[in-house]
C-alpha cells in the first residue's frame, strides 16, 4: 500500500483477520483488542519475539537481588532471570531434575536451573547454602510467587537467558495444559533491531532485508558510524503473531535513495558493488517512490491453526517429508540435458 505507515497497516488487517477468526474458528475464544509489544519488551517479558500470551508466566530480572550472596553463578553473570511457575511445588526432586536436563539440551542451551520452591512448610531452594529463608521469602514476594508456587531461575548472557527462560515457560505452557486449542491470543511485535552483528564476519547483517527502513526517530543513529549507536536502531517493521507463531510480517519500505544508499555502506557494500546489484533501485528512488509498506501473511499456517494443528504439513499441497523430498511429484529429480543446456548448467555428479 502507498501512502501508509504502521498505524495504517494495522487498522486494515485487524479488522480482516478478526473476520476471518469469526468466520472459521469454529466457536473458539478469540481474543478481542490486540495487544502491540515492542521486541524489546517481548524479549524481556517472554524470551520470544513471538510471544505466547495466553498464559501469564512473565519473566522477571533478579539480577541485583540475589548478588552479594558469594553465590559465584549469580555473582559473576550479566543477567539472573527467572519465571514464577503457580502450582508446581509439589514437584518431585525427579522431576526438577528433568526439568534440569531438559534446559541443558544444545536446542535450549542453558547451563542449569535453579529452583525455589514455596510451600506450606517454608522455602526450600537448591540455594538454601547462600540465601536464609528470610531472603528467599522476600524474593518469592517481590516475585509475586505464593504457597504452592515454585521459581525457576537461570544466569549467564542477557539475550541468551532470556530465550532460554523463553523455552523453559513454553515447555511448561505445555505440560501443564496453559496453551488451551480453544483460545486464539493474537498480537502485534513491532520495532524489531534493523541490523544484527555478526562476530565472526565482524559486520553487520539486515536482521529482516535491506528494503526495511529504519524508525524515522532513529535515523541520526543509523548515520552514526558507531557500532552500538547502529544496535540500537529500530526497523519500521512488524509481526502478526498468534499463540506463539509469526503468522504474518511486514514492514515500511525505503524509499529515499541517500537512505537506501547509507543502508548498504553500513552492510560493508562499497559504491561500486551496491551501484552495481541495485543501481536501477537507486535511480528510480531519485525520480521519486511514495512511502509504501504492507504485511504477507502466511495461509497455510492460518489453516493448520483453525484445524487444531501447529505443525502446516497436513495443510500445503505438495508438503515434504524429513529429506525435503515431495513424495506426491518425487522432487527433486532428474533434470533432462536439454533443460541443463537452456540454463548454462553442468553437473559434477559421478556417473
Amino acid at each position: 500500500m502507498s501512502f501508509v505507515e504502521q498505524e495504517d497497516v494495522f487498522q486494515t488487517m485487524e479488522p480482516i483477520i478478526t473476520g476471518i477468526f469469526e468466520e472459521f474458528a469454529n466457536g473458539k475464544k478469540v481474543t478481542k483488542g490486540w495487544p502491540r509489544i515492542p521486541y524489546d519488551e517481548a524479549i524481556r517479558k517472554y524470551g520470544s519475539d513471538k510471544p505466547d500470551i495466553r498464559f501469564a508466566m512473565k519473566i522477571r530480572e533478579i539480577t541485583e537481588d540475589v548478588k552479594g550472596h558469594d553465590f559465584v553463578v549469580f555473582d559473576s553473570a550479566p543477567y539472573v532471570g527467572g519465571i514464577v511457575v503457580e502450582g508446581i511445588a509439589s514437584y518431585t526432586r525427579k522431576q526438577i531434575d528433568e526439568l534440569t536436563e531438559w534446559v541443558k539440551r544444545p536446542q535450549v542451551g542453558a547451563k542449569g536451573l535453579i529452583y525455589i520452591r514455596v510451600s506450606e512448610e517454608g522455602m526450600k531452594s537448591s540455594i538454601d547454602k547462600y540465601f536464609s529463608a528470610e531472603e528467599l521469602q522476600s524474593l518469592a514476594k517481590d516475585m509475586g510467587a505464593k504457597v504452592g508456587d515454585m521459581i525457576l531461575i537461570m544466569s549467564g548472557e542477557k539475550k541468551k537467558t532470556q530465550v532460554a527462560l523463553g523455552s523453559l515457560r513454553i515447555e511448561l505452557g505445555n505440560r501443564l495444559g496453559l496453551r488451551r486449542p480453544d483460545r486464539f491470543a493474537p498480537l502485534w511485535v513491532y520495532d524489531f533491531p534493523l541490523l544484527e552483528w555478526d562476530e565472526e564476519n565482524e559486520r553487520f547483517y539486515a536482521m529482516h532485508h535491506p528494503f526495511t527502513s529504519p524508525k524515522p526517530e532513529d535515523l541520526d543513529k543509523f548515520y552514526s558510524n558507531g557500532e552500538e549507536d547502529l544496535e540500537q536502531v529500530a526497523a519500521n517493521a512488524y509481526d502478526f503473531v498468534l499463540n506463539g507463531t509469526e503468522l504474518g510480517g511486514g514492514s515500511i519500505r525505503i524509499f529515499d535513495s541517500n537512505i537506501q544508499k547509507r543502508m548498504f555502506e553500513v552492510l560493508g557494500m562499497n559504491e561500486e558493488e551496491y551501484l552495481y546489484k541495485f543501481g536501477f533501485m537507486i535511480d528510480a528512488f531519485k525520480y521519486g517512490a511514495p512511502p509504501h509498506g504492507g504485511i504477507a501473511f502466511g495461509f497455510d499456517r492460518l489453516c493448520a491453526l483453525f484445524g487444531g494443528q501447529e505443525t502446516i504439513r497436513d495443510f500445503i499441497a505438495f508438503p515434504k517429508n524429513n529429506t525435503g523430498r515431495d513424495v506426491m511429484s518425487d522432487a527433486p529429480s532428474k533434470i533432462d540435458e536439454a533443460q541443463m543446456a537452456e540454463l548454462f548448467l553442468k553437473t559434477t555428479a559421478k556417473k
